[in-house]
C-alpha cells in the first residue's frame, strides 16, 4: 500500500503520484464550488456575495490548519524514506496529540471572534448576517478539517495518493446531495450549505481513519510508539507552524484585498467570488504538484538522495507549465459560460453583463500568469519537504506585500480591474525569493549529505 518515491525516473513518479492528488483536490473543491453554485442559483446574488465575502478569512484560518497538517506529514515522509519506521510511528502519534489540542483552541477562538472579523473586513451590511450564519458553521467544523487533513497527509507521506481521492469522490457526491436537500428541500438557506460541507468532509475523514487502520500495517501503533515526546512535538511544530503561517500570511494579503473589494459593493464582491471559485478550481493541479513535491523531496532527503531534487523540480515545473497553457486557453474562451453557473435567471441583464465582464478580465489576468504559480507551488513545497519550512514563510510575506500594494494603491483608482492584478504581482514577488532560496537550501543539504544519486 506504500510507494517509494526515491527510485525511478522523476517524471513518471511525479506524474503518477500527482494525478490522484489532483483529482482529490478537484473533488475537494466541490465542497465550496457546489455550495457557491447552488447558493447563487437558489438564493441570489446577495447570498452569493455573503458566501464569497468569507473567502479570504476562510483561507487564512482553514489554510493555517491545513498547512499545519501538511507540515506534520513531512517528518513522517522523511522517516519513511529513511526506513526508520519506529520513529515514523512516533511522529504519527505525537501529531495526533497536537492536532487534538490545536483543533479545540483554534475552533474556540475562531467561533468567538467570527462576527468581529467579518465586521472588521467591511463586509457589506446587506450580507453580513448571512455571511456570519455561513462562516460560523464552517469554523465550528475546524476539528473535522484537522481530522481529514492529518489522516490524508499521513497516508500520502507513505506514498499512497489514491486512497484519499476515492474517499473525497464519495464525499463530494454526498456534499452535492446534502446541498440540494438542505437548501432546495428543507429551505435552510446559507447555513444548510455550510452544514453540508462540514458533514461531507467529516465522512471523508472517518473513511480515511478506518482504511488506514485496516490496511497500513506499517502505520499501526505499537505500545512503544504511544509516548508523548516533546522533542518530536517540537520537530513537528517547527515544520508545521511555519507552513501554517505561510498560508495565513499569504491570506492576510487576500484579506486586505477583500476589504478593498468589499467597499466596491455587492456586485463587485459577487464578481470576485465567481472568479475566485473558477480560478481555484483550475488551480488544483498546482496544489497537487505542490503536495507531490513536498512528499517527493521529503522522502529523497530522508534517503539522502539529494541529487534527485533538481531533476524532480524540473519535471514538476514542466508538467505545470504545459497545464498552464491549456488552462489559459479554456478560461479565455469559456469564462462567460462558466460564470453563468453562479447566476440565477432572476438577476437583471445589466447586473449579469457587468459580472460576466468582470469575471472574464479576472480569469484572463490570472490564467495568463499560471506559469508563475507553477513555480510558486513547486519550489515552495520542495523547500518545505527538504526541511526548510521557515524559509518558505518569506515567500508568503512577499505575496502579502504584493496583494496589499494592489489593494491600497490600485483598487481605489482602477476599481475591480485593479484588484485582478493582485495575484500575478504576488506570484512574481514570491518567485523572486523562492528560486534562489531553493538553490541555497539544496547546497546546504549537499554539504551535509553529499549528492547521493
Amino acid at each position: 500500500m506504500t510507494k517509494d518515491l526515491t527510485n525511478g525516473h522523476p517524471l513518471k513518479i511525479i506524474f503518477n503520484f500527482a494525478l490522484p492528488v489532483f483529482f482529490g483536490y478537484l473533488f475537494q473543491q466541490f465542497y465550496n464550488l457546489v455550495d457557491t453554485v447552488i447558493v447563487g442559483q437558489f438564493l441570489g446574488v446577495d447570498a452569493l456575495a455573503a458566501v464569497g465575502s468569507t473567502g479570504s478569512l476562510h483561507f487564512m484560518i482553514i489554510g493555517f490548519c491545513m498547512g499545519l497538517c501538511s507540515g506534520f506529514a513531512i517528518p513522517v515522509a522523511q522517516k519513511f524514506g529513511g526506513a526508520d519506521y519506529g520513529a515514523m510511528r512516533q511522529f504519527v502519534f505525537n501529531s495526533w496529540i497536537l492536532v487534538a489540542v490545536l483543533s479545540v483552541v483554534i475552533t474556540s477562538f475562531a467561533v468567538i471572534f467570527c462576527y468581529s472579523m467579518l465586521s472588521a473586513l467591511k463586509t457589506p451590511e446587506n450580507v453580513i448576517d448571512m455571511a456570519y450564519s455561513y462562516f460560523v458553521i464552517i469554523l465550528a467544523g475546524i476539528p473535522v478539517i484537522f481530522f481529514y487533513n492529518i489522516l490524508s497527509g499521513i497516508i500520502r507521506s507513505v506514498g499512497d495518493s489514491k486512497t484519499p481521492l476515492y474517499f473525497l469522490i464519495m464525499s463530494a457526491i454526498l456534499n452535492i446531495f446534502l446541498d440540494l436537500l438542505f437548501i432546495a428541500v428543507f429551505k435552510w438557506g446559507i447555513p444548510g450549505a455550510a452544514l453540508a460541507t462540514v458533514i461531507s468532509q467529516g465522512v471523508s475523514g472517518i473513511l480515511c481513519f478506518f482504511y488506514m487502520k485496516a490496511k497500513f500495517e506499517i502505520l499501526r501503533l505499537r505500545p512503544e510508539d504511544k509516548k508523548v515526546s516533546w522533542r518530536r512535538m517540537q520537530n513537528l511544530l517547527g515544520i508545521g507552524v511555519p507552513m501554517g503561517l505561510q498560508y495565513s500570511i499569504t491570506a492576510i494579503g487576500s484579506v486586505i484585498l477583500q476589504w478593498s473589494v468589499n467597499m466596491l459593493g455587492s456586485v463587485a464582491v459577487a464578481s470576485m467570488v465567481a472568479a475566485q471559485k473558477i480560478s481555484i478550481f483550475f488551480s488544483t493541479p498546482f496544489d497537487a504538484l505542490g503536495t507531490t513535491m513536498a512528499t517527493y523531496s521529503g522522502q529523497n532527503v530522508g534517503a539522502k538522495k539529494i541529487g534527485r531534487l533538481n531533476s524532480g523540480l524540473f519535471w514538476g515545473c514542466g508538467i505545470g507549465a504545459v497545464y498552464s497553457v491549456c488552462a489559459f486557453v479554456v478560461l479565455y474562451f469559456f469564462s462567460p459560460f462558466l460564470t453563468m453557473f453562479f447566476l440565477n435567471s432572476g438577476e437583471s441583464p445589466e447586473t449579469v453583463s457587468v459580472i460576466i465582464e468582470n469575471v472574464h478580465f479576472a480569469l484572463c489576468a490570472n490564467g495568463s500568469t499560471y506559469v508563475l504559480l507553477t513555480l510558486v507551488n513547486c519550489v515552495r513545497f520542495m523547500i518545505q519537504g527538504m526541511g526548510f519550512s521557515r524559509i518558505a514563510i518569506f515567500a508568503g510575506l512577499a505575496e502579502l506585500v504584493g496583494r496589499a500594494f494592489i489593494a491600497i494603491v490600485f483598487v481605489p483608482v482602477w476599481g475591480f480591474k485593479g484588484a485582478c492584478l493582485a495575484s500575478p504581482l504576488a506570484w512574481v514577488l514570491a518567485d523572486s525569493f523562492l528560486i534562489p532560496a531553493y538553490f541555497a537550501c539544496r547546497k546546504k543539504l549537499v554539504t551535509i549529505f553529499g549528492k547521493g544519486e
